[in-house]
């Protein structure tokens, strides 16, 4: 998780070349969400909430299904990774400076984001707690590296599911 540029999708998918499979919850947006984030315009919570819906039955399912998924996603705020909680749910926190992230998505090309969206995403941004944070300063090899060494030493802490909760 974490703001446009940060990396989700480059980690992701190398965490993923470890046997999991790969998601990202771009993927999952609406057409006119896309369009909106197209156009430098900031989504609201509205605009979300089907979003987060349709990404927690896919996490739902993949836990029924005990797959294991790494889903790159934004999760911003604390109220939407309470969404998306359904069952066995990790969290990793890619951090980094503005001045980083606003160089490294000046020099991408072909994503639907841009630089437009990176303040509103700082400005949403809840930092996660119980997650594991890394900086994202380092190669991606380097940040996959860590994320590893973090899952071993059982530096995580899973927050259950809502509804398991009695």
């Amino acid at each position: 998780m974490g703001v446009v540029g940060a990396g989700k999708t480059t980690v992701g998918n190398l965490l993923a070349q470890l046997g999991w499979q790969f998601a990202d919850a771009d993927d999952f947006h609406s057409r006119e969400n896309v369009d909106k984030i197209r156009q430098g315009i900031a989504l609201t919570d509205v605009d979300r909430a089907p979003w987060l819906r349709t990404l927690h039955s896919a996490i739902a399912q993949w836990n029924r299904e005990q797959n294991n998924v790494v889903l790159a996603c934004s999760a911003l705020k604390r109220s939407y990774r309470d969404a998306l909680q359904a069952g066995d749910l990790r969290f990793v926190y890619l951090k980094g400076s503005y001045d980083l992230i606003l160089s490294r998505l000046r020099s991408r090309h072909g994503h639907f984001a841009s630089e437009a969206i990176l303040k509103s995403q700082l400005a949403d941004l809840e930092e996660p707690e119980g997650a594991i944070t890394v900086n994202i300063e380092h190669t991606p090899a380097e940040i996959v590296a860590e994320i590893i060494r973090k899952l071993d030493a059982g530096v995580l802490t899973v927050t259950p599911d809502p509804a398991e909760i009695s």
